[in-house]
């Protein structure tokens, strides 16, 4: 996504805020503009499964730079294992603090990932072993799939599941 020159009300937002070792993620929708500062209005999500992957030593490099670095592109791989998120409003100095503009479908991407508890449902998957457990899991989360109105999120959600090939 083209970042457009200056800030308004009403743009999308990514950003990240440190959290001990790593960062958690911030989508949001800017409320203010102040010279530099941007007040946003948005969601604060804690990627405590990949975290927790990371501390068994479970998962590799480019899962440690997506928790110290959350990028817009990349962070559906910090969202596929269980999250907490709360809302968040808060202040961003745009010229120090990691933020950036994204399209609103981005924005709708991430936030309807996170409040539809997608990360529960793949994590769920993921760590059954095969066995009937593990297929009633599958069912459960396509069923979840099939009843999602938000077609982006839907398109982007069939195609995270193929890649981790959990799909029938």
């Amino acid at each position: 996504m083209f970042a457009k020159k200056g800030w308004k009300e009403g743009d999308h937002v990514f950003a990240s805020k440190p959290n001990g070792e790593h960062s958690d993620i911030i989508v949001g929708i800017v409320t203010g503009v102040e010279n530099s500062n941007i007040g946003v209005n948005g969601m604060i999500i804690n990627p405590v499964g990949l975290k927790n992957k990371v501390s068994q030593g479970k998962a590799g490099p480019q899962s440690l730079e997506i928790l110290k670095n959350p990028n817009p592109k990349e962070c559906i791989f910090a969202l596929i294992y269980r999250v907490e998120h709360n809302n968040f409003t808060g202040v961003f100095d745009v010229n120090s603090d990691p933020v950036e503009k994204i399209h609103k479908n981005i924005h709708n991407i991430i936030s309807g990932w996170v409040r539809e508890s997608i990360p529960e449902l793949i994590n769920n998957v993921l760590s059954l072993p095969d066995g009937p457990e593990r297929e009633q899991a599958k069912r459960v989360l396509k069923q979840r799939m099939d009843t999602l109105y938000d077609k982006d999120l839907k398109k982007y959600m069939y195609s995270i599941c193929r890649g981790l090939k959990i799909l029938n």
